[in-house]
């Protein structure tokens, strides 16, 4: 429900009115919180509970991905899940720090890890690596407002509706006691706990897992880590099989099959030419697994064997990049090796020329999923398309200069 059509644009650019020197809430912003009541009264939570919460509220303007009327669009600095190359992201520094401790916490946390395993099937690894990918195992703090945050997002938000529906629930969480409203803090994207929950996926998939008799996401490291796997379990996840193989391809690899679709058995890739790393020996229950080929970089970096697990972390996070560094460093907790084959020097484009990439690809027909400025899997490979189709050098990979041939015209 939305007030038509965010009037008192002035005092939405400001985001506050200014009244005998004290910071009063917009009055549009609180009109529409106002009318939320009566559906958060349907979920349970008491007028005395909203008013709590509600009270003084104003929009956070600093988030980004804001759709504010009257204010020039920005270009977004984005999550670096998506505007870093893979180099920058996966840094080898920071992948053997958060490695190290997780091998501390393996060992502090050995009784509860071993549980979680034996009820979900999820290697402690992977959910000590969530851990450490979101958090810093808990060492990184949340600072704002999940209440201001998640309003903010559902009034002058991209996605309205998903964050009217998170802020609600936001408030049926304070209702229910699960959390304080001041230690109610989230990341700039309304997300919580230690590994980093929406209130919807909190009551999805929290769990008391320490036996207080609360799903303490925020607090107890065995509720945290029993909730994150069995959101993963929930999501699909396969017991004892891994995220992914890092494997040399052929000389004449074609990274345009490196799309989700495009799945073979591992041992069927392996007779076409891929060479685990490491010289890994796969079982033949590994070998007869499905996978995927993932090139992060293109040809410029690391290839991958991609299994069902790996696409089921990527709905904990739409990166390609996340799921590589949550895996590796699961990996790296109970083998210090890194990846055998480095990362190239490429250079990442910006989300609006990625966006324009995009676009012609949708227009001559390479391209058919959505235009998100993001170089996943589906963008390198209609790259790819493109290079073949225009007898350029096919490498999958994005960069100004294939973009001034698109701009150029190119062929079809």
């Amino acid at each position: 429900m939305r007030i038509a059509p965010y009037f008192f644009c002035a005092a939405l650019l400001s985001g506050f009115l200014r009244i005998d020197g004290a910071l009063a809430a917009d009055a549009a912003f609180q009109a529409w919180v106002q009318s939320l009541w009566p559906q958060a009264q349907e979920l349970g939570v008491s007028r005395a509970t909203f008013d709590t919460a509600t009270h003084g509220l104003a929009p956070d303007l600093s988030l980004p991905d804001l759709d504010i009327p009257g204010r020039p669009e920005k270009p977004s600095a984005g999550q670096a899940e998506f505007v870093q190359t893979p180099a920058d992201y996966l840094k080898e520094t920071a992948i053997e720090q958060l490695a190290a401790h997780g091998r501390k916490l393996f060992d502090q946390y050995r009784a509860p890890l071993a549980a979680i395993e034996q009820q979900f099937g999820v290697s402690p690894a992977v959910v000590l690596a969530i851990y450490g990918r979101e958090t810093d195992y808990g060492r990184a703090a949340d600072t704002h407002s999940a209440v201001r945050v998640l309003a903010t997002q559902a009034y002058l938000g991209k996605r309205k509706e998903k964050f009217q529906g998170e802020f609600l629930l936001a408030l049926k969480m304070l209702e229910d006691g699960y959390v304080r409203l001041p230690d109610m803090k989230s990341s700039w994207a309304g997300a919580m706990g230690l590994t980093q929950f929406l209130p919807s996926e909190f009551y999805k998939y929290a769990v008391d897992f320490d036996g207080d008799g609360r799903r303490d996401i925020w607090h107890s490291v065995p509720d945290a880590l029993a909730s994150a796997a069995k959101q993963l379990v929930d999501k699909g996840w396969q017991r004892d099989l891994r995220w992914a193989y890092e494997a040399h391809p052929p000389a004449n690899v074609d990274c345009t099959t490196g799309v989700p679709e495009n799945t073979r058995l591992i041992g069927d890739w392996l007779g076409g030419g891929f060479v685990p790393a490491y010289g890994r020996t796969l079982s033949a229950v590994e070998r007869a697994e499905t996978a995927s080929l993932l090139q992060p970089a293109g040809l410029y970096g690391p290839s991958f064997l991609a299994t069902k697990n790996y696409f089921v972390i990527k709905e904990y996070n739409f990166s390609d990049l996340y799921v590589l560094f949550v895996g590796h460093l699961s990996d790296r907790i109970v083998d210090p090796r890194p990846f055998e084959t480095p990362w190239g020097n490429v250079a990442q484009l910006s989300t609006r020329d990625l966006n324009r990439m995009q676009e012609i690809l949708t227009a001559r027909g390479y391209y058919h999923d959505k235009i998100d400025g993001k170089a996943g899997m589906k963008t390198r490979a209609a790259l790819g398309d493109y290079q073949k189709r225009n007898t350029l050098k096919v490498d999958c990979w994005p960069t100004a200069a294939l973009l001034a041939h698109m701009e150029a015209g190119g062929r079809n």
